[in-house]
């Protein structure tokens, strides 16, 4: 079974071939908070007011970009909501691979770092 430590040891590389049920499964356990929604995985992050959210923006876009693998971002007030994907795989039909649960582990260590 994969884990959080596990997810933050890694980094994102090119992938063609998605995962399947269980292994979205599997790696949704490591993942705090992170639900599947419409064959991606989310999750809604709350702040105390419009500067915290775009503060987290602006960090979890550092992260991203350095792993190249670029959320769809829902930014409102106090919250902001991340999904990942990963258009590359199945043959260009999109879904969901490894990349996209590093990527949930890394954005959700910097919300923890953040609220500390």
């Amino acid at each position: 079974m994969v884990t959080t430590a596990d997810l933050l040891k890694e980094k994102c590389r090119h992938r063609d071939i998605g995962f399947d049920d269980r292994q979205i499964n599997d790696y949704l356990t490591a993942l705090d908070g992170w639900t599947l929604q419409e064959g991606k995985i989310v999750k809604t992050f709350g702040f105390g007011n419009y500067y915290e959210t775009l503060a987290f923006v602006n960090a979890i876009a550092y992260v991203i970009h350095a792993e190249d693998h670029h959320p769809e971002l829902v930014v409102s007030y106090n919250r902001c909501t991340v999904k990942f994907s990963t258009h590359s795989v199945n043959g260009g039909q999109g879904g969901l691979s490894e990349n996209d649960f590093i990527c949930g582990a890394k954005v959700n260590a910097v919300f923890q770092t953040s609220a500390a």
